[in-house]
């Protein structure tokens, strides 16, 4: 919504940065943002011998490096994994959720810089964007998901019940991604060296979420460090949730829930602020 007010007899725009606008947005315009999100995806793929089947097969394909790298040459286990293949099992269920993460984040410093014709029209709901490119991020995550699931099985020959929790963790990571999205696409139209600095953070974060390692397995003066990390709570749940069928930690998950809103409505209430300046400098 935005709220129209005059100035010295200027009439100026003002954007509603309530938390609420930036999830209402997403049924609004929900039909804009299916067709932004399908254009994207098909986008990637256009002119291609195996189309959206890519999204399939490369998790599978990945599946497969990680497995004759980590299991067969470097010889790394996991603690309570016996052969490669269960190793592979227990990396690839941390690192789809850090793929979906990097995704978004890794997108989110070109996102209104590159589409200046959006911003020039007035009627635009930019603040539907980010959301454009979670989905979409989400979408990859999900046939991830159902390559490891296939993988899973293979290994295993079956699966635990308790991964029905697993959107109990999706839902406040997509929250936290939105509201860096908001934040970092709005702050990169005015300082563009951003997407270096952002690149640098998502490889960092790499090796700063516990994707080769365990929480538990670090020294106790970088536990509580890497634990600031909002991906290393939401690796660590999944994998208890999807590999080793523990139920998750519900106290812990208010808290992951309450951060991620926070997380958004402050995003969100910066791309407000700021949009008003896109156009002077775009």
């Amino acid at each position: 919504m935005t709220v129209s007010f005059k100035r010295d007899g200027i009439e100026l725009s003002r954007h509603s940065a309530r938390p609420i606008r930036g999830f209402s947005c997403l049924l609004q315009h929900r039909q804009l943002i299916l067709q932004l999100v399908k254009r994207d995806i098909l986008s990637r793929y256009r002119g291609s011998f195996g189309g959206v089947l890519w999204s399939f097969v490369h998790p599978l394909l990945m599946l497969a490096i990680y497995t004759v790298v980590m299991g067969y040459l470097i010889k790394a286990r996991w603690e309570g994994t016996n052969n490669s293949l269960e190793y592979s099992v227990v990396l690839f269920s941390g690192l789809i959720l850090f793929n979906f993460f990097s995704e978004c984040i890794g997108r989110s410093p070109a996102l209104i810089v590159s589409n200046p014709n959006y911003v020039r029209k007035i009627v635009f709901p930019l603040e539907v964007l980010p959301w454009v490119t979670v989905l979409t991020a989400m979408f990859h995550t999900l046939l991830s998901l159902a390559a490891w699931v296939v993988f899973a099985l293979l290994v295993y020959h079956s699966l635990h019940w308790t991964l029905i929790f697993l959107p109990l963790l999706l839902l406040p990571l997509m929250l936290i991604s939105v509201g860096l999205c908001w934040f970092i696409s709005a702050t990169a139209v005015f300082m563009r060296d951003l997407n270096h600095v952002v690149t640098l953070v998502v490889q960092a974060l790499m090796f700063l979420s516990p994707l080769f390692y365990s929480v538990k397995s670090a020294p106790p003066v970088l536990r509580k460090m890497l634990m600031i990390n909002p991906l290393s709570f939401a690796i660590e749940q999944a994998r208890d949730i999807m590999v080793h069928g523990k139920m998750p930690d519900f106290g812990g998950l208010c808290i992951y829930w309450v951060v991620s809103l926070v997380i958004a409505s402050l995003g969100f209430a910066w791309f407000q602020h700021a949009r008003d300046g896109f156009a002077d400098v775009l």
